[in-house]
């Protein structure tokens, strides 16, 4: 008998409805929606989902920080809308300060659920460091980006420069690689896979297929898997 899913139709039509109304007045009074298809389902997942993250890598952690606010950071963005209209769900390293190390990420969104990992915006010397490391290991690179499994369940992401980055070999056999500002596996979702009562095994099914690009990123910044 299949368990109790974590999230549902209900989530989505929150979200969807949170889009069309994204004011302080509609999400106040539609927060105990929120509370009870949004953020109690989520908490809920990570909790469960922490045994399986544990199989992939005991270095990372689910807990309640994993999950992103719903209010967004306004300060610099031209849009003041105040609220996310998306659900995030980032699995970072023990030893990570933001959101821009290593990491596992679950993005919950009408019509655009996604599954991540990798490392998003990494700062600069993490970014150098990821850089010399594929110099340095170009094989271990190769064997980690296209790996069948890695390569049959995700896609390459990210920002990339046009020109080789300063400091590195033009003529350099992975200049390509060298090029990228994020390194970072995505699969799109659809919303059957967020509200099936068994996302845990299988989130975690998806995310052991990117070990080998987590194993690499986090040798590269010093970090344990």
């Amino acid at each position: 008998m299949a368990g109790r899913p974590y999230f549902s139709r209900a989530t989505f039509a929150f979200l969807k409805d949170l889009a069309a109304n994204n004011d302080r007045s509609w999400f106040e009074s539609n927060r105990e929606r929120y509370e009870d298809h949004v953020k109690i389902p989520a908490l809920r997942f990570i909790q469960d989902f922490g045994p399986v993250l544990d199989g992939i890598s005991p270095h990372f952690v689910a807990g309640p920080r994993s999950l992103f606010r719903i209010h967004r950071d306004v300060r610099f963005s031209k849009d003041k809308s105040p609220y996310k209209t998306h659900t995030g769900i980032q699995f970072r390293h023990a030893r990570a300060r933001d959101v821009h190390a290593p990491g596992f990420y679950l993005h919950v969104e009408p019509g655009a659920s996604f599954v991540a990992l990798g490392m998003w915006h990494p700062v600069g010397p993490a970014l150098r460091k990821v850089r010399e490391r594929i110099v340095e290991h170009p094989e271990e690179w190769r064997a980690a980006v296209e790996a069948p499994a890695f390569t049959r369940t995700f896609e390459r992401d990210g920002d990339r420069l046009t020109r080789p980055p300063r400091g590195f070999d033009a003529e350099h056999p992975l200049v390509e690689e060298l090029k990228w500002k994020d390194h970072l596996g995505v699969r799109s979702v659809p919303q059957s896979f967020v509200t099936d009562p068994e996302l845990p095994r299988k989130l975690g099914e998806m995310l052991a297929a990117g070990t080998p690009l987590m194993r690499f990123l986090c040798a590269a910044v010093d970090a344990e898997f």
